[in-house]
């Protein structure tokens, strides 16, 4: 999301490195343990058996439930369930009404007016309010709470930046027109606006309940989503059960539980443990085999993801662009992709993923070239590998070798560099927060989609201004496209201003474009409508369990 960081992507990478551990082991939570209610026995034991109605899944603890704070595709995969916004994406990929029933849009594109649906609802019951959306954005986008991620989702609103830096209180941007119609206005137009309300900051959270218990509230959050938490054990389980009363219909599958407890996933999906499980690159290809028992079962999915080594161009020596291009050139992407990874990813082009609006098919990415590489070097100001300062990579893990890909890189540069990096590992709450405090000299990392709009990936970590750069990168004439971009109204225009500025930045080298990736699953038969998302999307509602 945001961030689709190490989460889903790297949960991916990971499985095709260790061979199916589930995404528990990458990504710990922290927090107390919930108190258990409905459906455990007074011993705390939940039944965990294949059922009428229950779907069960591996996943890691949520390092948020927070939808204001959320920064993480793992976080965000909760979330989308429990809670809900005035807009959301449907399966098509469309951006639609949700706890709005119906929207207009003023003729100079900068007011939006939203009437709630009469039956939407809070777990407990409540109405949803056009009050309850205005505290939501003041809260998400307020100075006390300072999230990482206000700014960049809700900062086209008029008064969220005043609000956040504490020169106003409120957002004078939301007005509550009546208890069902509530007002934005923006500063100035902004084709994308509606999508960003499907990001998690935008989502309804309930006042009474926060103010109550503002430390764990969302230990057992009320939402307004199809799901509600039924229990929460950290890295034992988390399971949902279904909001009957859920404003578009009561979902099918009545019991989702997540196993957070780690272990090979595939192994618990062949003895009947779990109804979906990610494919690792040990067993892909009697997945790919028709003819073996995954072959009928496996399925693949396009994912709006980018897996990218990052360099921050304030931290020397990736403050000279010729440092950058040398490492990028001295890597074989293509050669990783089909022998290490076995074509499960396919090398990166650009920034854009496929299928993207923007997205171009032509390679723009530096290629692997060794002289090129050891030339880009030696035009640096520093001029050679034994001139360098000390160069880390950090990413997300508990190893001591790090990522298969990242060891074949530290020995990429080295042969042909000369450059010996240090790898760094670390638990994802850390590198979340180094990251975003622009503390990573270089890192491996990776970015999901949140709406299938090049502004959601060129404009938030490549604008100067955007409070997710993270690499302390600045090109004035990025910003410009980027700012001409944002009040585009034709949408051909508007793409071609887009992919003029990656094809500037890649030629920065600000990122290394390394992977674009599928989604490689096996899938129980009983388990129907079952579906990958491009990106992280509400879709539990839409499946359903036969048995």
């Amino acid at each position: 999301m945001a961030r689709g960081t190490i989460d889903r992507l790297g949960r991916f990478l990971l499985v095709l490195v260790v061979g199916g551990l589930s995404a528990g082991l990458l990504l710990t939570g922290r927090g107390e343990q919930a108190t258990s209610s409905s459906g455990t026995s007074s011993s705390g034991t939940t039944d965990t058996r294949a059922a009428a109605g229950r779907l069960r899944l591996a996943a890691g603890d949520p390092i948020t439930l927070d939808p204001a704070l959320a920064g993480d595709a793992a976080s965000a995969e909760y979330i989308v369930e429990i809670y809900s916004g005035l807009m959301t994406i449907d399966r098509d990929l469309n951006v639609v009404p949700d706890l709005a029933e119906s929207y207009e849009v003023s003729p100079d594109g900068k007011v939006y007016t939203f009437r709630l649906r009469e039956n939407a609802l809070f777990h407990n019951g409540r109405k949803v309010t056009a009050s309850d959306v205005k505290y939501s954005i003041e809260r998400a986008s307020s100075r006390g709470l300072q999230s990482s991620v206000g700014l960049a989702y809700l900062g086209d609103i008029v008064g969220a930046r005043e609000n956040f830096f504490g020169q106003a209180k409120g957002v004078s941007g939301v007005e509550v027109v009546d208890d069902r119609t509530v007002r934005f206005t923006l500063d100035q137009p902004k084709p994308y606006f509606l999508a960003k309300l499907t990001y998690p900051t935008a989502f309804v959270v309930d006042k009474e309940q926060i103010e109550s218990n503002p430390r764990n509230w969302t230990r057992k959050p009320n939402g307004t989503g199809p799901y509600k938490i039924r229990e929460w054990r950290v890295n034992e389980r988390l399971v949902l059960d279904a909001n009957d009363r859920f404003y578009l219909g009561a979902p099918k599958v009545k019991e989702v539980l997540f196993e957070l407890a780690g272990g090979a996933t595939l192994t618990r999906f062949e003895n009947n443990e779990l109804d979906v499980s990610p494919v690792g690159l040990q067993d892909i290809e009697r997945a790919r085999d028709p003819n073996s028992s995954l072959g009928k079962l496996y399925k693949t999915f396009p994912e709006f993801s980018i897996s990218y080594i990052a360099f921050n161009v304030s931290s020397p020596p990736f403050d000279d662009v010729n440092v950058r291009k040398a490492f990028a050139l001295s890597i074989d992407r293509k050669r990783i992709s089909e022998v290490t990874f076995n074509n499960m990813l396919s090398p990166a082009t650009g920034v854009l993923p496929p299928q993207l609006p923007g997205f171009t098919p032509a390679d723009k990415t530096y290629q692997f070239n060794p002289d090129a590489a050891k030339q880009a070097l030696a035009a640096s100001r520093y001029g050679s590998a034994d001139k360098l300062p000390p160069v880390v990579i950090t990413e997300v893990g508990a190893g001591a070798e790090g990522r298969v890909d990242t060891q074949a890189f530290l020995e990429q540069w080295r042969t042909i560099l000369g450059v010996r990096v240090e790898i760094r590992q670390t638990d994802a709450a850390s590198f979340f927060a180094d990251q975003d405090a622009g503390r990573l000299q270089m890192f491996n990392s990776g970015w999901i989609m949140d709406y299938p709009d090049p502004e959601d990936i060129l404009d938030l970590k490549f604008h100067s201004g955007s409070e997710l750069n993270d690499l302390n990168y600045k090109n004035a004439d990025v910003d410009a496209l980027l700012n001409s971009a944002r009040v585009e109204r034709d949408p051909q225009r508007r793409l071609q201003l887009y992919q003029d500025a990656e094809k500037k930045i890649v030629e920065d080298a600000v990122w290394l474009p390394l992977y674009f990736s599928n989604s490689h699953v096996v899938v129980k038969p009983e388990v129907k409508n079952w579906f990958e998302a491009p990106m992280v999307i509400p879709r539990l509602r839409f499946i359903e369990v036969t048995r």
